[in-house]
């Protein structure tokens, strides 16, 4: 089932890993699904960190060992948005032509998000849910989905616990507070700046500190005189290790793949790295459960045309609040 579709589209593509400047505007075609995939129409294109490791190679093993073969070129990069759905392969019955969707596929052999259209398996598709608009549904699902499988799946967070989210301000970290107070929990959140600061007690956090001047560890103890019981942390450094110091005996850390310096494990503590690439279906429903409970903020710091991609990549680098946002020029 499909709706009139074009035969090529635009798209941000690469001919070559490398900086910034291989992101160019390419013609491409409109990708083919299969039996088991759904086209979406894009409207907002999330903008990360893993964008950058896209483009200039990082990844480039992980798909050989994925795919077992090496990725071609034109290549589009990108692992998350939102749109409309245009066509669905025979098998898929979750969704119609015009609903509202958003996606999550790290390392798609397709062609990632970069993109006007993009074929997705549908286990990675999901209804948006209400109260976002399609531009906060497109910049969300990768630190949304890796926020909820740090906080549930690997925290085993408890109503009533305390948690520490370090990296508050941030993409995922600005999520992981609207999620955790969600599930009860009482949040003691570090964000870099007196912005950040502002935008996660805005958020709901119970306590928030400025990891760039404040005595993280002194705020720490007072927010939880008995030990911090749990932890998440979207960066690394001295000061994360600082605040770890202040979690309970059998205190647990988790952490996503990327954040480097890595946390230093010491004794009593429980530490786990995960990774967000593997988030179930079941995941994802939750985390609209969740979402949908109440007012929800995906906080887009600047949007760009989806062909100064570029620009947004030199943007990563800058202080800036939650996500950077690339959008089509329909």
């Amino acid at each position: 089932m499909s709706q009139s579709i074009p035969d090529t589209m635009q798209a941000v593509a690469i001919d070559r890993f490398g900086g910034p400047e291989v992101l160019t505007w390419q013609t491409l075609p409109v990708p083919d699904i299969g039996p088991d995939e759904v086209l979406i129409r894009l409207m907002a294109i999330g903008v990360g960190v893993w964008d950058m490791w896209e483009r200039d190679g990082a990844f480039r093993q992980l798909f050989c060992e994925r795919y077992g073969a090496e990725p071609t070129f034109p290549y589009v990069i990108g692992f998350e948005g939102a749109g409309t759905v245009v066509a669905m392969g025979s098998n898929v019955t979750r969704f119609q032509v015009g609903d509202r969707v958003y996606a999550d596929h790290h390392i798609n052999p397709k062609g990632g998000f970069y993109a006007e259209y993009v074929a997705v398996d549908a286990g990675h598709v999901v209804p948006i849910p209400d109260g976002l608009t399609v531009e906060e549904a497109g910049a969300m699902p990768v630190d949304a989905i890796t926020a909820l499988l740090g906080l549930d799946n690997v925290l085993d967070l408890s109503p009533d616990e305390t948690v520490l989210i370090f990296g508050a301000g941030g993409g995922l970290g600005h999520l992981a507070v609207q999620l955790a107070k969600r599930m009860g929990a009482r949040v003691f959140a570090v964000a870099s700046g007196e912005d950040g600061v502002e935008l996660v007690r805005r958020l709901g956090a119970d306590a928030a500190v400025d990891g760039r001047k404040d005595d993280v560890a002194s705020a720490s103890r007072a927010f939880a005189p008995h030990g911090i019981d749990a932890a998440l942390l979207t960066a690394g450094g001295e000061v994360a290790e600082r605040a770890l110091a202040t979690l309970r005996d059998g205190g647990r850390i988790a952490y996503p793949r990327g954040v480097q310096p890595q946390p230093k494990a010491r004794p009593g503590m429980n530490i786990k790295q995960y990774v967000g690439d593997d988030a179930r279906l079941e995941d994802f429903e939750k985390l609209n459960r969740l979402i949908s409970s109440g007012p929800f903020e995906v906080h887009i710091a600047q949007t760009f045309p989806l062909e100064r991609a570029a620009d947004a990549h030199q943007a990563l680098g800058e202080h800036y609040l939650g996500k950077l946002v690339l959008l089509p020029g329909w």
